[in-house]
Parts: C-alpha cells; sequence; structure tokens
C-alpha cells in the first residue's frame, strides 16, 4: 500500500473549492462563497484577489495564454486572471446558464459546461463565445476535460451520462450501467481512457473512447466521490466529500483510501501540484498536500 502524508495549509478568507497548477509553478484556486480567487506557492503564504462578493467562481484552469481562467456560476460569466491579478471577466451569452466546468481544449480556447442552459460553451482567448446545444434536456453538465482523440469529454450530472463534443459541436452521449450515479469529476487517465466519479453511486467509472464503460465501488458507497485527477505514476486520485478521505485506484482498479487529518474537511477539487504532490482543496478553509511514499 502506498504510504502518504497530508498536512493542511489555513488559507484565509474563504472556503476553497477548485485548484490548479498555474503556468507560474502556484496553486490557484477558488473560493465560491467569498468571491475569491487564491494564489499559493508551496512553502509560502497565501494571496487573494477580490472578486465581486457574490460572484462564485467555481471551476478554474490554466489557459493556452499562460493566464488562469474560471467559471462565475452565479454571475454566469467566464473569467480571466493573469498572473499579476488582472482580472477580465465575459457575460455568457445564455443568460442564467450557471457554468461550471472549464478545461483547455486541443483547439487554442477554452470550454466549458452550462449546467443550467444543456449546453456547452467555447470561448476564444480573446473572449469571444461561442455555444453548443446538448441533445439531453436538464442534463446538467458538469465537469469537462480534454480528451486523447480531440474531444471534450464531460460529464452529465442529471443525466446519469458521459458525453463527447468534437470542435465541430457534435455531441456524443453515453449513458451510464448504473442508475442515479450522478457523475460530477472526469479526467483523462494514463491508459488513454476517462475516468469520472459517480457521487450518488459512490463509485469510480472508466469510458474509452469508443464508449465501453467499467465501474468501480468505492469501498464506501456513501463517500460521495467528487474530483478526480491524474498523478505522474500513472494512478488517479479523487476526493471523497462525505466521507472525509482522498483516494486512489490504478487503471487496473486497485482502489486506496487515506482518511484527511481534520474531520469534516470536506474535500472538493484535487490537482497534481507544482511540488509533485497532490494537493485539495477543503471547504474548512484550507489546502491539504498529500505527499506519497512508496514503501
Amino acid at each position: 500500500m502506498t504510504q502518504v502524508s497530508i498536512e493542511e495549509y489555513a488559507v484565509a478568507g474563504g472556503s476553497p473549492y477548485a485548484l490548479t497548477t498555474g503556468p507560474d509553478d502556484a496553486l490557484w484556486f477558488t473560493m465560491v462563497d467569498s468571491g475569491r480567487i487564491g494564489r499559493l506557492v508551496p512553502g509560502a503564504e497565501p494571496a487573494h484577489h477580490q472578486l465581486e462578493p457574490t460572484c462564485g467562481p467555481t471551476v478554474i484552469t490554466t489557459g493556452p495564454d499562460g493566464a488562469l481562467w474560471f467559471t462565475e456560476y452565479r454571475a454566469h460569466r467566464i473569467g480571466r486572471i493573469t498572473l499579476d491579478g488582472t482580472v477580465t471577466e465575459f457575460t455568457v451569452p445564455t443568460p442564467d446558464c450557471a457554468p461550471f466546468g472549464i478545461a483547455a481544449g486541443p483547439d487554442g480556447a477554452l470550454w466549458f459546461t452550462e449546467t443550467a442552459a444543456d449546453r456547452i460553451g467555447r470561448i476564444a482567448v480573446d473572449g469571444r463565445i461561442t455555444e453548443f446545444p446538448v441533445p439531453v434536456t436538464g442534463g446538467f453538465p458538469s465537469a469537462i476535460t480534454a480528451g486523447p482523440d480531440g474531444g471534450m469529454w464531460f460529464t452529465m450530472n442529471q443525466a446519469d451520462a458521459v458525453g463527447r463534443i468534437g470542435m465541430d459541436g457534435a455531441v456524443t452521449v453515453h449513458s451510464l450501467p448504473s442508475p442515479a450515479a450522478a457523475p460530477v469529476g472526469i479526467t483523462a487517465g494514463p491508459d488513454g481512457a476517462l475516468w469520472y466519479v459517480a457521487i450518488a453511486a459512490g463509485q469510480i467509472g472508466r469510458i474509452t473512447v469508443d464508449g465501453q464503460i467499467t465501474e468501480f465501488p468505492l469501498p464506501d458507497r456513501a463517500g460521495r466521490p467528487h474530483a478526480i485527477t491524474a498523478d505522474a505514476d500513472g494512478a488517479l486520485w479523487f476526493t471523497e466529500w462525505a466521507g472525509n478521505r482522498v483516494g486512489s485506484i490504478t487503471p487496473q482498479g486497485v482502489i486506496e483510501s487515506y482518511d484527511l487529518p481534520t474531520r469534516g474537511a470536506e474535500p472538493h477539487g484535487i490537482t497534481l501540484g507544482p511540488d509533485g504532490a497532490l494537493w485539495t482543496a477543503l471547504e474548512i478553509g484550507a489546502l491539504a498536500r498529500i505527499g506519497r511514499h512508496r514503501p
């Protein structure tokens, strides 16, 4: 079993939700409740950039232009912040669309989900937005990631499905085997497949680019897995929001789980940090570093 060490670092000013590693070797994270973007260089003090307090910054990612891009779930905007803290915001054409997931695509643009509008959006680095309908009503498109096949893959939380959108806007929908699975996070795996977490079913899923699905139940089916990311060693790491844990799964389906030090920490986003460790956002007001050690 992999040995891990978990350290928590308080970040005052709000409750961290999602995080990513920026091009400046810092961790950038969102604080939904306080409308802030945070920045933490491992080993240094965190910094914060205040947005409109009620805008609801949610998921954040590094863009192809060297800036950080994020969704504003409550303000229905896409935000961009440069490394020096300059913020630009772009209103999505569809009103009340509630953008959530965002990821860089293979075409030099950012792609995002519109949870309340049954659409996938594309925003060029100059701010031009194009929207594409998803052929499922009320599917709640959620997380999104670039796939190994040149398309963008996304979860549909309320449709129990995973979708793919090509650069031409064509959408394919893959229904999941488990009913009431409620998939949320999704990421590209080291094995050429996509991996997702099913928050309501308590399981990890793997879907190949041709739509073949395998499901792996967690030891604690009530753990509420939320986000998932790949590490540098060929495994996937995920958060268990209700279980107060982080876990890993190999492409062969071997699962290991690790308790967080603080009870009720509420882990959400997870990413590979600039220092080679995994980092997760804790809603209690901290980031946790997960170091891995092979015995």
